[in-house]
Order: C-alpha cells, then structure tokens, then sequence
C-alpha cells in the first residue's frame, strides 16, 4: 500500500451512529373487544402498517427519526375490530461519517432497524396489558419499505408530469 492509499484511508471518516435517546411520543390503545363486554378467546388477523420520518434537529449531525405503527385487529371469524394501537416512537441520533447522498436512506434504514427491537417489545408490552395475548412483530425490512417508498415517489412525479403534458381541455 503507497503512502498516498494509506493516508485517504486514514481521512475518509468511517460512519457513525448513536442513539442518543429514544422515546414514545404518542400512543392510543382501544381495545374493542372490551367495550363491546365480549370476553374469551379469540383468534386475531393482525395488520400492521408502517410510515417513518426523519428531520434535522437544530445541534450539528444530530437528526430525529420516528416509527409511526398502526396496527389493527379483527377477529378471523366475524371480521369484528379487536384492537386498535397507533404507535409514534422516536429516537435521536447523532450520525457522522455518512455523505450527504446517502444520508436520506441511512436515517431510514439504518436508525429504524436500531429502533425496532423496542418497538418490538412496547407493543407486546401494550397488547399483553390490553388484555390479548402479547403480539410479537415480525421483522420489519427496512430497506424493501425505503425502497418501494422511493418507487411509488418516482411513480407519483411521473404521473403529475403526465398530466401536465395533457392539453386543457376543461369547458367553461
């Protein structure tokens, strides 16, 4: 290895990340099933959706991303709601290291797999305290949601340049 290879090796800053704090910044939780004064077992259909969310914070590299869930239970049977949970967990990181090219898909891919393992385990806390048998998620691929959020983007941008190419052709 030159001299030269050895000190860009040296100067290129390896990324870095560190949760400096992490937190609940709104939660609801309905339990359904209660309300309706039904009790017993039942076999639950469970879906979840999942939206993120990063922004700058005011202190130099540091950026907030949040893990939005909204996670929705209805009985196999009869299609009754179960449960609703609306979870907004966040957490502050301090990243350096990364350009900023790759700073977008980092904050929301990289932060929310660190997240997750908490997310995991409030909302098995949550649904086992609502009175339901704890729901453990299943893994979240975080790339694949970064992925397919780009692509229906660039789907959306195509289709609003579309329309605008069309003619007017409104009658007054």
């Amino acid at each position: 290895m030159s001299k030269d290879t050895a000190a860009e090796t040296q100067t290129v800053a390896q990324p870095a990340m560190n949760i400096l704090a992490q937190y609940i910044r709104d939660m609801s939780f309905e339990n359904e099933l209660s309300k309706k004064g039904i009790v017993g077992e039942v076999a639950p259909e469970v879906k979840v959706q999942v939206n993120l969310d990063a922004k700058k914070r005011s202190k130099e590299n540091q950026y907030e991303v949040a893990i939005k869930l909204h996670v929705n239970s209805k009985s196999k049977s009869g299609g009754e709601p179960l449960f609703v949970l609306e979870l907004d967990y966040a957490g502050v990181f301090q990243v350096t290291g990364v350009p900023e090219e790759q700073l977008h898909p980092f904050l929301l891919i990289e932060c929310p797999r660190m997240l997750f393992p908490f997310i995991r385990r409030v909302v098995s806390d949550i649904t086992r305290d609502g009175g339901f048998p704890p729901l453990s998620l299943e893994n979240i691929d975080f790339l694949q949601l970064y992925r397919s959020e780009v692509a229906r983007r660039q789907g959306e941008a195509q289709n609003s340049a579309s329309e605008e190419d069309k003619p007017n052709t409104q009658l007054n």
